[in-house]
């Protein structure tokens, strides 16, 4: 699943090609691909054609457009989704679910979908602490890219849970836009088990492993973000290659980068975890 880098690799890329441009024409190929819109293709076709659209937004790892008419379009990429910008001489790609024509005769947008796990949607935009979110996303906290993000605030909430910390960063209600990579590099980063109970947690380590996350979702976002496979691609259809950079996640066996220890995976979630064992010790059982 894409996560904050590589969302924020996409939106980039929305803002400099579509942004300002207006929606002439909605071709949606497959119904999967607009399945929350319960009104269906017609109605989801009609109330884009003549917008425009004025910006191009994220929170964490959710992606929309900002419209003419108040309303939004969410992009939920899932595990496969892509978001591309092509002239339209180009041949259609085998898994195009949507396609985007403009008003000016130029490239087209296209939401293309190999695993149609993710999808499109419109949302009312609603104010929360003084941002505009799509209401399906109102819950979802600020990320650490955000310039509003409260460090002390997020150390707190992490805190105040009992669960283990891996499990506490991936959940987007406190601290969103990490997933299972960032989440591992940042623990390795901090030094600190994936299992470790986050009511013991010290301040201290809250700010280390959320400093962490910045730090390396930062250095991700500079290479481009992170693909194991063709289907995480920019709008352009390029790859990123932060892979080559990771310390833990997908490191298994490979000896750690501080103190030499193969790297361990654990079965975590129904995805995976990894990590040192020696740089990273396991908390005692309580």
């Amino acid at each position: 699943m894409p996560e904050l880098p590589e969302v924020e690799v996409v939106r980039a890329g929305l803002e400099a090609h579509v942004s300002g441009r207006t929606i002439s024409e909605v071709e949606v190929r497959h119904a999967r691909a607009i399945r929350r819109h319960e009104l269906g293709a017609e109605d989801f076709g009609g109330r884009l054609s003549g917008t425009k659209i004025t910006a191009a937004r994220r929170r964490g790892k959710y992606l929309w457009l900002d419209l003419s008419d108040g309303q939004a379009m969410l992009a939920h990429l899932g595990m496969s989704g892509q978001m591309l910008v092509q002239p339209q001489e180009t041949p259609d790609e085998k898994h195009l679910r949507v396609r985007f024509r403009f008003a000016d005769n130029g490239p087209e947008l296209r939401f293309v979908d190999q695993r149609t796990f993710g999808g499109l949607a419109l949302a009312e935009l609603t104010e929360v602490d003084g941002t505009a979110l799509p209401s399906t996303i109102a819950h979802i906290a600020r990320d650490p890219m955000d310039p509003r993000f409260d460090l002390g605030q997020a150390v707190r909430a992490l805190r105040s849970r009992r669960t283990e910390i891996k499990r506490a960063l991936l959940d987007q209600t406190l601290v969103s836009g990490i997933g299972n990579i960032y989440a591992d590099e940042a623990l390795w980063r901090s030094k600190l088990h994936w299992a470790r109970p986050t009511d013991k947690l010290t301040a201290a380590q809250g700010r280390a492993v959320l400093t962490a996350a910045t730090e390396v979702m930062a250095a991700a976002l500079v290479a481009g973000g992170t693909s194991f496979d063709a289907l995480y691609v920019n709008i352009n259809g390029e790859s990123g290659y932060f892979d080559r950079s990771l310390d833990a996640y997908g490191q298994e066996g490979l000896p750690c980068g501080r103190c030499g220890t193969a790297i361990r995976r654990d079965p975590f979630m129904n995805r995976s975890s990894f990590s040192c064992p020696r740089c990273q010790p396991r908390p005692r059982v309580r």
